[in-house]
């Protein structure tokens, strides 16, 4: 099988071989596959059941109880009931079910921690805590709880900062973001902050966020950050990808609101985990193999739709959207200083604040050369100069939503090197006229620091040591404690 990742005919320098060799021999072309709890399978997408079971046999004994089935909702609904109000929503409830249906893979954890850099950048300037916020409001990517847990494993490397992962945007207050120095934007999409339903809240947790970096502190984002609100926000909601507790809340609401109120009780959760068991246990022996649990559980309790839907094992994310890929000649790029069709400009600032808004990307694993526009900047020197290539979905941001004149660019697409072939799977309607294709950069947003990078949607780039360098010194600039020369690239 050929590897994907950071090319070996670009070796960096001799010093570099040896993680970027690393990098390389772990990253391989993905094939779409199924997730479990322990490495076993997780349904492969045909049903709920699977990763169902997976997520109440909480003993990992490949069967569950009625105790199991009742202890997990339990668990469930007091981690969603945060306000002790004896009654959750759906969407309070998918914040709590996000860790439990959404974890790394153990082997790409290994992975990545294989992969992890030794000497850091620069020496913390003080004790700094980071709040990891990976909630998505539309396309929900698989490598959100990877990037997660490698932003806590290279704070732990060196004690460079704390970490706490959050999937709920009722964390982002004022009084919540004071005991943090940094938030890392985790393939955040949508308007992920948002409350349709409550301008006030939403309006709050904008301002809370801006007031957080304009008043000194850092941001760092990575992958799709830049595919938020760009949208309508009328309305949230998860799609496509690892939603599996978008589903999951969704069917345990359907089923369990007796009441009709839209919300879940304590007591109306308890009676759906009653409910089911004595409708999956169907030999009454208080116990069910994890296999029978899922398939009488697709049988008759969430039969996947035609085709194979449901919320099965989480498929790895190097399938591609299928958005924005096919090129239609007839059509015309948007002219410099025009919005592109469609586009909703919800929350101006976070564009600006992010860098820009996503439009198109190749598919998953598109061969990318990336340019080091920075040769040198300390958030660079990883690459020591040296173009590479890289397998990934690689983003491209609407004509006028980026500018050299508004961000200082570390690394790019070298356009140049794409082949007529590869640049004609863009459409012409959101090419750029400029060919500048931006991957990572930084800027100063008020009295704080900003940091970006574009790949990240696949889970192998969390194996490949240099990126994880590039990173780890993205987020110790927007800390504060890597001082780099941030001005716009083009004046």
């Amino acid at each position: 099988m050929k590897p994907t990742g950071l090319s070996m005919r670009t070796l960096i320098t001799a010093g570099a071989v040896g993680s970027l060799a690393l990098a390389v021999g772990m990253v391989y072309a993905q094939a779409p596959g199924a997730s479990g709890r322990g490495g076993r399978g997780g349904g492969g997408g045909r049903g709920a059941g699977a990763p169902m079971a997976a997520a109440v046999d909480t003993n990992n004994n490949d069967a569950v109880t009625r105790d199991e089935l009742k202890s997990a909702f339990d668990a469930w609904y007091t981690a969603a009931d945060k306000t002790k109000s004896n009654g959750i929503t759906q969407f309070q409830l998918q914040v709590a079910l996000t860790p439990v249906f959404n974890q790394a893979k153990p082997e790409d954890v290994s992975a990545m921690e294989t992969a992890l850099p030794s000497s850091p950048a620069a020496k913390p300037t003080k004790a700094h805590k980071v709040l990891v916020f990976g909630n998505a409001a539309g396309f929900i990517h698989s490598s959100i709880p990877l990037a997660a847990k490698t932003v806590e494993e290279l704070g732990k490397k060196g004690n460079l900062w704390t970490t706490t992962i959050s999937y709920d945007p009722a964390d982002i207050t004022a009084a919540n973001l004071k005991q943090y120095d940094l938030i890392f934007l985790d393939s955040t999409t949508g308007c992920f902050l948002d409350d349709p339903k409550d301008a006030a809240a939403t309006a709050a947790r904008r301002k809370a966020f801006m007031d957080f970096v304009n008043d000194g502190k850092g941001i760092a984002g990575i992958h799709a950050a830049s595919d938020s609100y760009h949208t309508d926000c009328s309305h949230v909601g998860g799609a496509g990808g690892s939603a599996n507790p978008v589903t999951a809340s969704t069917l345990i609401l359907t089923q369990g609101d007796t009441n009709g109120d839209q919300k879940l009780s304590r007591q109306e959760i308890d009676a759906l985990a009653a409910t089911w068991f004595d409708k999956l246990d169907t030999a009454k022996a208080g116990t069910i193999s994890r296999e029978d649990f899922a398939t009488r559980f697709n049988a008759s309790i969430s039969p996947a739709p035609a085709g194979g839907g449901g919320f099965g094992g989480r498929g790895r994310s190097g399938g591609g959207r299928g958005r924005a890929e096919t090129t239609a000649s007839t059509e015309k790029r948007v002219p410099q200083g025009q919005t592109p069709p469609g586009t909703v400009l919800d929350w101006p600032e976070f564009n600006k604040l992010i860098g820009g808004y996503f439009k198109f990307h190749w598919v998953y694993p598109q061969l990318i050369t990336v340019k080091i526009d920075d040769p040198k900047s300390p958030l660079t020197a990883m690459f020591h100069g040296q173009e590479f290539e890289i397998h990934d979905e690689t983003y491209t941001f609407a004509q006028d939503s980026f500018s050299r004149k508004n961000v200082h660019m570390l690394t790019s697409i070298d356009y140049s090197k794409m082949s007529e072939a590869d640049k004609d799977k863009e459409p012409v309607a959101t090419g750029r006229t400029d060919g500048d294709y931006a991957l990572s950069y930084i800027h100063r947003q008020g009295k704080g620091r900003v940091f970006y990078e574009a790949h990240g949607h696949a889970e192998q780039i969390y194996a490949m040591t240099p990126m994880l360098e590039h990173v780890r010194a993205g987020i110790q600039y927007a800390l504060g404690d890597l001082k780099a020369d941030d001005s716009p690239s083009q004046k």
